[in-house]
């Protein structure tokens, strides 16, 4: 059976089902097609059961040390269990959800994979979208004027250290543990590497991290990289840096063990299990995309600023194409990808106004350039941090170690860049990334008279420190 769409998506997860609400605000007639479950990766697999372990591991870390607020405890245990099926009831709460919107949009939701068709009896062009459905009945062909391709990504691996489920696990096995191991080795030192540090160590967990690079968090401000792994170290995870993992020693008995390069000699590690965090490879294979134009290029699909593919009427949004592969980044996007298609006149994203975040214990938030990404650009630079130690809402919380810095341009004054550790900075993040769209001066965020006592009193006293002029310092 064929039907015709004004947008046909491929693939429900954060981009993929955004774009669809959007594009029914809009008068479209609309089909999703998700070959697992409405809401995706993020939902599924990575955003939202990840915070939520890590929101238990905060809150059990936090319980231990109880005695230093005043609160005596005792037996304090972790049930394991009991934190998975709170991760799960999340998920499941949030999936429903995604499930009624797609409902109240009058979007219909195919269950299975969906290929993209060359030219045929349906089109004269490219586009005719054939879903092999999940139950096994017979395929659905889907016939749009315009195409979303959202089919995200998954783990990626490393040459010949594969993952088995069992010993070497990727974050979607981790995700799904029924027990902790006792240790663990973590290949990968970004921002999903350090969140799995973070939470597991919580968790009382044995863990080390073998990061390539010469720092964690390698896309960070170095200084965010440094007062990282200063913070983890003191609560014991092991750090290791320019370490290459050497893939052919891996060993798994008992134990697994592998060697790894550093600082020129082969140094061997030995844990429980091995959990590989070395980024996301996008899914563009088995979609159709050889019946088309559309270039692959590094294994991304290529568009333009307004995520057109070679082929005008089918479009590419979130981690297939690269970049900033964040939920928040896919889902702007998507409504940028159907405004341009109904003639809305959208403005293309400036990538460098996306705030970011890593959920580790203390958080990390950032927007715009680093510091040293400011001075390659040729420009002089002057720096403003200061302490989260001289906040007292961060005394109260009994979290006090981090910083603000903003990084800005001597000559102009322009914030180019806000960098944030320390509790709570994934929320604080907005007020930066509403300072850069608005193109405010340290002086303008400086004399935005910040409630006390807050945390976010430390954004007004870094943009003061600018000048020199911070109060509390």
């Amino acid at each position: 059976m064929a039907t015709e769409y004004d947008l046909v998506i491929l693939g429900g997860g954060t981009g993929g089902y955004v774009a669809a609400i959007r594009a029914s605000q809009l008068g479209l007639k609309v089909a999703v097609v998700e070959k697992g479950k409405l809401g995706g990766t993020c939902l599924h697999k990575g955003c939202i059961p990840s915070k939520a372990l890590l929101r238990s591991a905060e809150v059990f870390a936090t319980t231990k040390r109880s005695e230093e607020f005043g609160v005596t405890t005792s037996g304090v245990e972790l049930n394991f269990l009991k934190v998975q099926e709170r991760k799960q009831g999340i998920v499941d709460q949030l999936h429903k959800g995604v499930q009624h919107l797609m409902k109240q949009g009058k979007i219909d939701v195919f269950e299975g994979i969906g290929r993209i068709l060359g030219p045929s009896i349906f089109s004269p062009m490219p586009g005719t979208v054939s879903v092999e459905m999940n139950n096994g009945e017979e395929n659905e062909m889907l016939i749009p004027k315009n195409v979303i391709v959202a089919t995200g990504s998954r783990p990626r691996s490393l040459p010949g250290l594969d993952i088995d489920g069992e010993k070497v696990l990727s974050s979607d096995e981790a995700l799904q543990l029924e027990s902790l191991p006792a240790s663990i080795i973590i290949v990968g030192g970004g921002v999903i590497g350090i969140e799995w540090a973070s939470m597991l160590s919580d968790f009382e967990v044995d863990v080390t991290v073998l990061e390539f690079a010469e720092r964690i968090l390698p896309t960070e401000d170095e200084d965010i990289s440094k007062e990282m792994q200063r913070l983890l170290t003191k609560k014991g995870v092991n750090v290791v840096t320019g370490a290459k993992v050497l893939p052919d020693t891996i060993q798994k008995d008992n134990d697994v063990v592998i060697n790894a390069e550093h600082k020129g000699e082969q140094k061997q590690f030995k844990a429980e299990k091995l959990l590989v965090s070395v980024g996301r490879q996008a899914n563009v294979e088995g979609i159709g995309l050889e019946n088309t134009d559309i270039r692959v290029e590094n294994g991304y699909i290529l568009t333009n600023e307004y995520f057109q593919t070679k082929e005008s009427h089918i479009y590419a949004i979130g981690d297939v194409i690269g970049g900033l592969q964040l939920a928040h980044v896919a889902s702007h996007e998507g409504i940028t990808a159907v405004e341009h298609m109904t003639n809305e006149n959208p403005s293309p994203i400036d990538y460098s106004l996306v705030s970011k975040c890593v959920y580790s214990t203390p958080e990390v938030a950032s927007v715009g350039y680093t510091e040293a990404e400011a001075k390659d650009q040729g420009r002089n630079v002057k720096i403003g941090k200061f302490s989260f130690r001289a906040i007292g809402k961060a005394l109260v919380f009994g979290e006090s170690d981090g910083f603000v810095k903003l990084v800005v341009d001597e000559d102009s004054e322009d914030l180019l860049g806000v960098h944030m550790i320390g509790p709570h900075v994934t929320d604080m993040i907005s007020e930066a990334g509403l300072a850069r769209v608005l193109d405010a001066t340290p002086w303008e965020v400086a004399h935005t008279i910040h409630p006390h006592p807050t945390l976010s009193e430390a954004i007004g006293e870094a943009a003061l420190a600018v000048d020199g002029k911070a109060i509390h310092s």
